[in-house]
């Protein structure tokens, strides 16, 4: 006799409390993370808080007035909003307004001084070889520069090395020691403008009677370099706005950075590498070595083969010489000595980074070149009046919209509103919090198309409560009882469920890619929200109904229960009927 067969594994009905417990953790963590981080509310877009608002106005190099055109201001957007996202998911808008200026709005909330440098600054980015340096402003004596083997051992900031090169550190110890007379220091900056920048592979110097060809200048250009050097002030910030204007690529200059709080001047050599060649960089934390955070620059070909002849001809120099300038808009942002030439096309710079200084150099060095020059038209602070208005029009129409959704669910569910209310309230507390969480952790500001995408997410949620429950109606019509037709309607339940918000991810995902600024954010949070209604349906709705089907309430079949067998037409219960034996006929003999 065949055995009978065995029910369905009862391992996911008996459990529940499991599925349940598992979302109760995930939102006490992220309400612990949301007030550990100190935000405990959601980051507000720049239409909804307010921000700044900057317009750059394009400007022709040397008057070539057919630079700025579509092609290169578009790539200057995209340079620009990359350079200010790259500070974090910050919702800032780049776009262009008319032909020849660039709008930028940074939210309130984000690091408004930061982004507003990051996308002023418009200059090329050029890797120029020091000269000569000293602290600026009244803030130390003119100082002489140390030995090789004396900034070795100082191991203060930035160090240049490649995949095998290992070196020292960086020109704020190397200028630290004050000299006994301002003379000594102008005769090295008189031989420093004299020879040549980038010495020749045997390490020589090549001074003489008249400047090399390599520094660009003439006799009186040196003087005149030299004198500008030795007035320039870098401590006032007028002074620092139009240091190294106008500097062509193959001439010297002087530049300004600031290194600890102090701010030093800068000789700089003529451009050994063009920030057009850097084909990447980006911020990495070093555990092995324990070296904390550093930057890893890629090269193209091109600036490889320049960056490790450069840093050839700088490592056989003693310091401050041995060191190149990172410079942007006439600011030196870096500048890291090398000990070696460089070679293989990737170099790091390393030192005691905070992670917001690597993250910011870093960003400086990707998208540091921009095809045009720009200058800053106007700074406004824009006011969140009107998007505080359209918010709350929209939060009064959200919550209408929720009341009539609450509202039918109690008339036609009744005591499976119940379930599905819970529901919401779980989807609405884990979506809370975690754009709590996004705001400081990755920039996420919630913007006006963002409180839309939540609110079309409420519609999304419940209609997969919608597709569950009709799924158990449909069985019990069919005749079976409650607890098993919670059973045998979630596998059916769940692939509509999960084919319906595939295809709303997807649209969001495809949304998020191909759009910008504000319509990103309703995507994103669409996306983010249809993920969530995942999580929930499966553990919680589900699990939360398998345990309420063990309640003599809803079992029973209560007229206020929502599954009520008469009201909802049912069958009469299915029972097994034993067939009839066929008679067997005899035949006789």
């Amino acid at each position: 006799m065949a055995a009978p067969k065995k029910g369905r594994s009862a391992s996911a009905q008996s459990k529940p409390w499991r599925s349940l417990v598992l979302i109760l953790i995930a939102i006490v963590a992220l309400t612990g993370g949301m007030f550990a981080s100190g935000h405990t509310t959601p980051r507000l877009g720049i239409d909804l808080a307010g921000g700044t608002s900057i317009t750059l106005g394009a400007v022709p190099e040397d008057g070539n007035e057919a630079a700025i055109n579509p092609t290169n201001m578009k790539t200057a957007v995209d340079i620009m909003e990359r350079r200010v996202n790259g500070l974090g998911v910050s919702e800032a808008e780049v776009q262009t307004q008319g032909d020849r200026n660039i709008i930028v709005n940074i939210p309130k909330g984000t690091n408004s001084q930061q982004a507003r440098e990051q996308v002023g600054t418009t200059a090329k980015l050029y890797f120029r070889p020091v000269l000569a340096t000293e602290p600026s402003g009244g803030n130390g004596a003119p100082t002489p520069s140390p030995s090789a083997s004396s900034s070795a051992s100082s191991g203060d900031k930035d160090k240049a090395t490649g995949s095998a090169s290992p070196s020292a550190s960086d020109s704020a110890s190397q200028s630290a020691t004050p000299s006994a007379t301002a003379t000594t220091q102008g005769r090295a900056v008189t031989d420093a403008l004299k020879a040549d920048p980038t010495p020749s592979a045997t390490g020589s110097a090549s001074p003489s009677g008249s400047p090399s060809a390599s520094s660009g200048a003439t006799g009186d250009d040196d003087s005149k370099l030299q004198a500008e050097y030795a007035a320039l002030d870098c401590s006032k910030k007028a002074v620092r706005a139009t240091t190294g204007e106008g500097a062509k690529p193959t001439e010297s200059t002087v530049g300004c950075g600031e290194i600890d709080g102090v701010w030093y001047k800068y000789l700089l050599g003529p451009a050994a590498v063009d920030g057009t060649e850097v084909d990447d960089a980006q911020a990495v934390y070093d555990t092995q070595s324990g070296a904390g955070w550093k930057v890893q620059m890629d090269f193209t070909d091109a600036g490889a083969k320049k960056f490790a002849d450069i840093t050839g001809k700088l490592a056989q120099n003693q310091s401050p010489q041995n060191q190149f300038g990172i410079v942007l808009d006439g600011e030196v942002v870096s500048s890291p000595y090398v000990s070696q030439s460089i070679t293989g096309g990737n170099a790091e710079i390393s030192g005691s980074f905070t992670q917001e200084e690597a993250q910011g150099l870093a960003n400086m060095l990707s998208y540091g070149a921009l095809p045009l020059t720009f200058r800053e038209e106007s700074v406004t602070t824009v006011t969140a009046a009107l998007g505080g208005d359209q918010l709350q029009a929209g939060l009064i129409a959200g919550a209408i919209g929720l009341a009539l959704v609450v509202i039918y669910l109690l008339v036609y569910y009744r005591g499976l509103s119940f379930i599905a209310i819970l529901s919401l309230l779980v989807s609405a507390a884990l979506t809370y919090t975690i754009m709590s969480v996004l705001g400081p952790t990755i920039g996420f500001a919630l913007n006006l198309p963002a409180v839309c995408g939540a609110i079309v997410a409420i519609g999304i949620t419940a209609d997969s409560f919608i597709v569950y429950f009709e799924r158990v109606r449909d069985e019990i019509r069919e005749g079976r009882s409650l607890r098993p037709a919670v059973e045998r309607a979630w596998p059916r339940a769940r692939r509509t469920i999960l084919v319906s918000d595939f295809v709303s991810f997807l649209a969001a995902a495809v949304l998020f890619i191909v759009t910008v600024g504000k319509v990103q954010g309703f995507a994103f949070t669409l996306g983010l929200t249809t993920l969530l209604d995942v999580v929930v349906v499966f553990l919680f709705t589900k699990p939360l109904l398998t345990l309420m089907a063990r309640r003599n309430f809803f079992a029973s079949g209560h007229k206020w229960s929502g599954l009520d067998p008469k009201s909802l037409g049912a069958k009469p219960p299915l029972r097994r009927t034993r067939r009839p034996v066929a008679p067997v006929e005899t035949k006789e003999a």
